[in-house]
């Protein structure tokens, strides 16, 4: 079966590790794709949910379908979300072929984007958009305080709104606090002169340009695996809001060098690749000198 090919696809808030997962429907979204870089877009796995030792072969076969993809040539970014919390210590660095990040910036057709996963914003902070006037720096800080924010909650026994919720797997969410999610993160890329943003972490796939007083900006959401199993997808200069269930996939079935291969084998041959390609670049530097 022929694969779609795409410029970008962006995912988020798969949540492998918990029980809410979709995870064969996303192998079958994986298997039927063909793009230059695929976004992991935060939450990607659910590190408090893995605590109870559930990780089913179907999430180990999404984790093995990725190392697959990146092997074959396709760029890949894991940019850090609250729930995989532990990844944002090694912000700038490769995991074999796959790069971990808190950000992205790309410039797509002269539109300047901006990628993260969205849960700076759980920090209520009237003016916080200022903060991220100091670049990645603000970011961090950012960052910081929304994980303060979540700690100094749970000591008086409260939940973080709009989108924590300890109690439910994922409950339904306030429409009133997703638009001001929106609002606000749009607020934000306009000030930063972002023409779009690319978020996550709301569950709630959108497209929509939003403006303020300042200008307008495109806000993008790519929705969640967990309920409505949507990603974004950008080809011949505009995004489109891929929805898993509008669509009549054929069966495609996993590569045969997955099936036979475990974990460890596949991350060696992803870190092999790496090297070689290192080793090759030195060599080509090396004679351009000479």
């Amino acid at each position: 079966m022929k694969k779609r090919r795409l410029e970008i696809a962006v995912l988020s808030d798969v949540h492998l590790g918990s029980y809410a997962c979709h995870a064969e429907e996303l192998l079958t979204y994986l298997s039927s794709i063909d793009p230059k870089i695929l976004i992991l877009n935060g939450d990607l796995f659910d590190a408090k949910k893995m605590r109870n030792n559930y990780f089913p072969p179907s999430h180990l076969k999404v984790i093995k379908k990725i190392f697959t993809i990146a092997s074959k040539g396709t760029v890949i970014h894991f940019i850090t979300g609250n729930r995989d919390e532990p990844f944002r210590k090694i912000d700038g660095i490769y995991m074999g072929a796959i790069k971990v990040s808190n950000r992205l910036t790309l410039k797509l057709n002269g539109k300047n984007t901006l990628f993260f996963h969205g849960d700076i914003f759980d920090f209520s902070f009237r003016h916080s958009h200022w903060i991220l006037n100091f670049g990645g720096f603000g970011f961090d800080v950012l960052l910081k305080l929304s994980k303060l924010k979540t700690k100094t909650l749970r000591l008086f026994g409260k939940k973080n709104k709009p989108f924590e919720n300890p109690e439910l797997e994922f409950g339904e969410r306030d429409p009133v606090q997703i638009a001001r999610f929106e609002h606000n993160v749009a607020k934000m890329a306009i000030e930063q002169h972002y023409d779009h943003v690319v978020c996550g972490h709301s569950h709630s796939p959108n497209k929509q340009v939003i403006a303020t007083r300042k200008g307008e900006c495109l806000y993008l959401n790519s929705g969640d695996w967990v309920e409505h199993m949507t990603a974004l997808e950008y080809s011949f200069k505009r995004w489109k809001l891929y929805r898993y269930e509008n669509d009549k996939l054929a069966s495609f079935y996993m590569d045969e060098e997955l099936k036979s291969m475990d974990m460890n084998e596949l991350i060696a041959t992803i870190t092999q690749n790496k090297a070689s390609k290192v080793q090759d670049k030195k060599k080509r530097d090396g004679l351009d000198k000479n």
